[in-house]
């Protein structure tokens, strides 16, 4: 499938003048536009500098856009998205969408600069124009969930680094896909789950890690709920003038417009996501597997408690209320529920319990929150800053604080834990192979078909 970006690739010289250049107007001349010198972006030159292109301008582009752009050795080159711009993301007075997102980045530079004008970032509608691209050393992929899979597979086979939000995968067998495409292609790949780069996280982890509630015996995710959306009856909508609604589809099935099915909502739809499961429960359980040293596996067995779905008819299709139950080898009881206000994780040992909430912690006893971590004991990797240190693995060469493996471990969680609600009954878990044990029905849902004509490689 062919679109053309709004502004064409044209030769590689070209692109290499104009992602830099300025166009500087006079009260009463025109200035000829001039090439950006390395000390117009920041202290490092333009063999030092990371040129950087979002891929996906939607709701998560407003956390992840201004904290690339202030990265001193970072340059946003140019911007992808298949709407041309519009409201209706998370809230109504939210205008965005590749053309005012590009606008957001040529309007940072030019201000940064001191000049009148800026137009070195490029917008394009096809991410496979912006991998094309040899100037561009890395991609952020912002784009719903079902799209993360393709798009950062391609991005490695172009030799590009990625910062991928989460939840990293739709499927199991996506994330497997992933994590493959990132070793074989020798890529650094940073899971977009910014609580590993959170020090009050971090504090918690470390005093779990280190036996101050003594043995673990339950842990708990807690995660926000959702609803119904639109009840039985709801109508198709015109596709918004500007909006490829079709490309937006990608590997997903063919399905009538709705704004409610698209922008930030497309959350609540088993086709593009995973529900709250996949969204404050991947940040709520990868926090679980930090403080219980798991990253490399997961339970081995998954149970529905009474998940709560929406009734039939109604347009979204993912859990309004979160309830699994899941074991690890250990006899560590994991539970994922809902719970208002939504998003946590509460561990319970022999000796007492700790919980993180919105940067909160709280225990059961001041002595637990009072401890100090001996440099004798475990000590968890250190970064204050996500995307800081998704920059300094591009340059070292080495892992993230949360690599593909990781962020594939932990939604692999949330995905098990939705089949299982899904199925309504206890699964068998392999971690090691990543299927379930003599289930053909629940390890047919590790997968979805792709939507023609997109294939993952």
């Amino acid at each position: 499938m062919s679109t053309s970006p709004d502004k064409r690739s044209q030769s590689k010289s070209h692109v290499e003048l104009s992602r830099r250049r300025f166009a500087v107007a006079a009260s009463s001349a025109v200035i000829a536009p001039m090439v950006v010198r390395s000390s117009a972006l920041g202290v490092y030159a333009p063999s030092n500098r990371i040129n950087i292109a979002l891929i996906g301008c939607g709701n998560q582009s407003r956390v992840d856009l201004p904290s690339m752009l202030r990265q001193p050795d970072a340059q946003v080159v140019a911007v992808c998205d298949v709407n041309r711009g519009s409201h209706g993301y998370s809230r109504p007075e939210h205008f965005l969408g590749r053309d005012p997102v590009q606008k957001q980045v040529n309007d940072y530079y030019a201000k940064k600069t001191g000049a009148s004008q800026y137009d070195g970032c490029d917008a394009y509608s096809d991410f496979q124009e912006v991998l094309a691209r040899e100037d561009i050393d890395a991609v952020m992929v912002t784009l719903p969930d079902h799209w993360h899979a393709l798009a950062t597979v391609k991005a490695c086979q172009a030799k590009k680094d990625v910062y991928c939000q989460k939840p990293l995968s739709l499927t199991i067998h996506d994330g497997q896909q992933m994590v493959k495409a990132v070793r074989k292609h020798n890529r650094i790949l940073q899971t977009g789950s910014q609580y590993r780069s959170n020090a009050t996280v971090r504090r918690v982890c470390e005093l779990v890690r280190n036996g101050r509630i003594g043995e673990v015996q339950r842990v708990v995710a807690i995660i926000n709920s959702s609803t119904a959306g639109p009840g039985p009856g709801w109508m198709p909508m015109s596709v918004p003038e500007g909006f490829d609604y079709d490309r937006w589809l990608g590997p997903a099935p063919e399905a009538p417009y709705h704004i409610d099915r698209c922008l930030y909502r497309f959350r609540f739809h088993l086709d593009y996501s995973g529900g709250q499961v996949t969204n404050t429960g991947a940040h709520a359980i990868d926090i679980v597997q930090w403080a219980l040293g798991t990253d490399d596996t997961g339970p081995v067995e998954f149970e529905d408690q009474g998940a709560i779905w929406p009734p039939e008819g109604h347009l979204y299709t993912t859990a309004m209320e979160t309830h699994f139950r899941a074991r690890y080898a250990n006899g560590i009881e994991f539970v994922c529920r809902t719970q208002e206000p939504g998003f946590g994780a509460r561990f319970e040992g022999t000796e007492g319990w700790i919980q993180y909430s919105y940067n909160k912690i709280e225990a059961s006893s001041d002595a637990i929150l009072d401890s100090v971590i001996a440099e004798s004991e475990i000590q968890l990797s250190i970064s204050d800053d996500h995307y800081r240190n998704f920059l300094d693995s591009v340059k070292s060469r080495e892992e993230p604080i949360e690599p593909v493996e990781v962020g594939h471990r932990t939604v692999s969680i949330c995905h098990a834990g939705n089949i299982a609600m899904r199925l309504k009954r206890k699964l068998q878990w392999d971690p090691s192979n990543e299927v379930f044990v003599n289930d053909d029905q629940a390890n047919e849902m590790l997968r979805r078909p792709y939507r023609d004509p997109w294939k993952l490689p």
